[in-house]
């Protein structure tokens, strides 16, 4: 009877364990999605994260954002956020192919602007496959749940902009003083130029390469208009 108990007690520790983990992984990120589905979002890990290292967390969520910034974001970030659901397989087909073709460059990133939303609202920054496959459950989530102009809604609003800046209306009041409602097509630009590498590129005073790079977003901003692929957050 005695060794019945242990083998019980056992089990009970990974049926406890398989619970939480269930309710971590679908019930818990289902509810906070669906409600901020509709109320801003108060931070995020990655905020938190700033906080503790002494670089401060300055933010704002803001329902006022350029459309020059939303069109110049999918140029640059994901040209087919409005036609994918979550996940850009030509794209990554691409990046795989290219780091094949060149093993000793770092592979580039083909994550989507819904994978990135998904990424900076539930998940702290940090490299391991494991954070990968929760990135992928949260996408489809996301995905399911939120129409897509509140992922890039999101995704404006809390995506990193460098020395702990986050979201649009806190980026074009430290770099440009203005709101992110009022961006001219540079300054969106700009902002969207620097969001690879927002802790070395300048968006206030850029360097050659941002500015090469800006006048080529500007462009694509243009394409974006032109061409509808911002129809989905019309």
């Amino acid at each position: 009877m005695a060794g019945k108990g242990i083998v019980w007690r056992g089990r009970g520790w990974v049926w406890r364990a398989a619970m939480t983990l269930f309710l971590l992984l679908v019930p818990a990120p289902i509810l906070l999605l669906l409600v901020f589905r509709f109320l801003p979002v108060p931070g995020t890990p990655e905020m938190l994260l700033s906080l503790l290292q002494g670089k401060g967390a300055a933010y704002r969520w803001s329902d006022d954002i350029s459309p020059r910034l939303e069109r110049a974001v999918i140029g640059a970030e994901d040209q087919n956020f409005c036609t994918h659901h979550g996940f850009d397989f030509d794209a990554i087909h691409k990046a795989m192919a290219d780091h094949k073709r060149h093993p000793r460059k770092p592979m580039r990133g083909a994550s989507t602007i819904s994978q990135q939303t998904a990424r900076t609202l539930f998940l702290a920054p940090a490299r391991s496959w494991i954070r990968k496959g929760l990135e992928a459950w949260l996408t489809v989530l996301m995905e399911q749940l939120w129409p897509k102009k509140r992922i890039l809604d999101a995704y404006l609003n809390l995506v990193d902009w460098g020395d702990g800046i986050f979201g649009a209306q806190a980026a074009s009041r430290a770099y440009f003083g203005t709101d992110a409602g009022s961006l001219t097509g540079d300054e969106a630009a700009r902002l969207a130029a620097i969001l690879p590498n927002p802790h070395k590129w300048k968006a206030a005073h850029p360097g050659r390469y941002v500015a090469r790079r800006s006048g080529m977003l500007r462009g694509r901003e243009r394409m974006v208009a032109r061409d509808g692929l911002n129809f989905c957050v019309k």
